[in-house]
């Protein structure tokens, strides 16, 4: 008679949680993690194939490709920290920001400085092209943000004043080119009008503000700051629209999707949601090692770039098909086959393991393999009714519970449960007891345990005290039952609670 493996126990599974939207930003996966010197300040995507990144840390900005996410190229033209890189609308030019006030405009291809604007006193910390690319926004910690003309002098436009603290944030309306809103640290943000000089729309967010976004109509604004989020009516309304708050710590970057429907928070809390400007509910979260400083999303959403405060610079992407996979191999005939993969090399892995993966057709003639049946350490000894042995060894190289709660339910099937537990010293009862004081409180697997738990006491409670180790595992066992009746009691009083509170209601209705 063949001896039958140990049966994993199967559960039956939770609910499925996943949508579609959720596993469509569970695939920005593969992550490229870059270490810089410093604090990523900002990160800004080329609007132009092959959509390139540009992260401001420290004294330089580094651009970075996205095909293999790999550096390209730096610019080191600042004399102190770089702040708020920002690509022109047609990818030619990049401006960015310095703690030494200047503002300079970069030429992508040679690098070269094209117009430095000196005239805010203090550090720019945010900066911007106006949709038109003609002019160039800043926000400083002077309090103040101005307008530049790019092809003019490096006198500005216009200074538009009337914050009280720093202007950390400004972003221009994609749809008007002389609107623009303004975010500060005195916890309100401006909505300005670059023809008449004033702030058509002030609002008080309520707490300093990191970040601001206009939707691409221009019909509204996004403030982030403290650890909730604010939609303004640019209208004339000063009264928030939608205000929600999932995160538990500062919120330092906003950005859209490509279609302006995903609205994305990164936090000082690691973490970055995605939510749906629908109704703005949380579709999905991202974790990272990190506070998050600073973030952007490719025009492709194909890219997911993070900036985080200890300098790491997490690069996630789809993992779509490289250009050279992607466009196939020539044939012996000189055809191309696109998307077809190149046939593999003799002595190499895949020659040898080529046509695993066939599948049989119904005119094909297949033959059955009777493989030899591979048994875990633990069902050799338990074919050899090794059953001290057998839970040694599962005790010892199995870290999931259901396979160790199978392998001591088919100890219970086979009456080999107290044989299996009996004669041990403290260092083989120290592992059992280990497991059953961790795993006793799951619903799963409780009423298992409490019956292995019964024998062991049954065992081995007449010699308690003789050992200093196996008696902490006896304590930590009780007090881990005692918290669990005491937490169940809670729960049934709430119960009582609220099934009073349900009746009373039916009961006035």
């Amino acid at each position: 008679m063949d001896y039958h493996p140990v049966q994993v126990r199967r559960f039956p599974r939770l609910s499925e949680r996943a949508t579609a939207e959720t596993r469509r930003w569970a695939k920005l996966k593969y992550p490229v993690i870059v270490k810089e010197f410093s604090a990523i300040n900002a990160i800004s995507f080329s609007p132009v194939r092959p959509y390139d990144f540009a992260a401001a840390t420290s004294l330089k900005v580094q651009l970075y490709s996205s095909v293999d996410n790999k550096l390209k190229r730096s610019i080191t033209r600042f004399k102190d920290v770089a702040y708020g890189c920002s690509f022109r609308n047609d990818g030619k030019l990049m401006v960015a920001g310095c703690e030494t006030r200047n503002i300079q405009v970069f030429d992508m291809g040679s690098r070269a400085i094209l117009r430095t604007f000196d005239g805010h006193t203090r550090a720019v910390r945010s900066t911007q092209f106006t949709s038109d690319g003609l002019n160039i926004l800043s926000g400083s910690d002077d309090s103040t943000v101005r307008l530049w003309d790019l092809a003019a002098s490096t006198e500005e436009i216009r200074t538009f004043e009337g914050h009280s603290d720093y202007v950390r944030a400004c972003h221009a309306c994609p749809s008007a080119s002389h609107l623009f809103v303004s975010g500060s640290y005195d916890h309100t943000a401006k909505l300005w009008d670059a023809r008449t000089g004033r702030a058509v729309v002030t609002v008080d967010h309520g707490a300093p503000i990191e970040s601001v976004l206009m939707f691409p109509a221009g019909g509204s604004f996004i403030t982030a700051g403290g650890n909730y989020i604010k939609i303004w009516d640019a209208i004339g309304r000063t009264r928030a629209l939608h205000t929600f708050s999932n995160h538990q710590k500062t919120i330092t970057c906003l950005t859209f999707d490509s279609t302006h429907d995903r609205l994305l928070s990164g936090s000082l809390d690691r973490q970055v949601k995605v939510y749906d400007v629908k109704d703005y509910g949380v579709i999905h979260s991202m974790k990272y090692s990190a506070p998050v400083l600073s973030m952007a999303l490719s025009p492709t959403d194909s890219h997911l770039v993070v900036g985080m405060v200890n300098g790491m610079l997490s690069i996630r992407h789809r993992g779509s098909v490289t250009a050279k996979s992607a466009s196939g191999f020539r044939s012996v005939d000189g055809t191309t086959r696109p998307g077809a993969k190149r046939p593999p090399r003799a002595g190499t892995y895949r020659f040898f393991v080529r046509g695993h993966d066939h599948k049989a057709t119904a005119i094909d003639f297949k033959v059955e393999v009777q493989r030899k049946q591979r048994l875990k350490n633990y069902d050799k000894l338990l074919k050899k009714f090794k059953y001290h042995d057998a839970l040694d060894a599962v005790l010892k190289n199995d870290d999931k519970p259901v396979i160790i709660t199978s392998f001591l339910q088919e100890l219970i099937y086979r009456s080999a449960l107290k044989r299996a537990l009996a004669g041990r010293d403290e260092q083989s009862l120290k592992p059992l007891l280990q497991f059953v004081t961790k795993h006793i409180t799951n619903p799963r697997f409780s009423s298992l345990l409490i019956d292995v738990c019964a024998v062991i006491l049954d065992l081995y409670g007449s010699i308690m005290g003789q050992s200093q180790e196996v008696d902490e595992c006896f304590v930590k066992l009780q007090r881990k039952l005692q918290a669990e009746l005491k937490f169940q009691q809670t729960l049934l009083e709430l119960q009582g609670s609220m099934d009073l509170l349900l009746a009373s209601r039916d009961g006035t209705a």
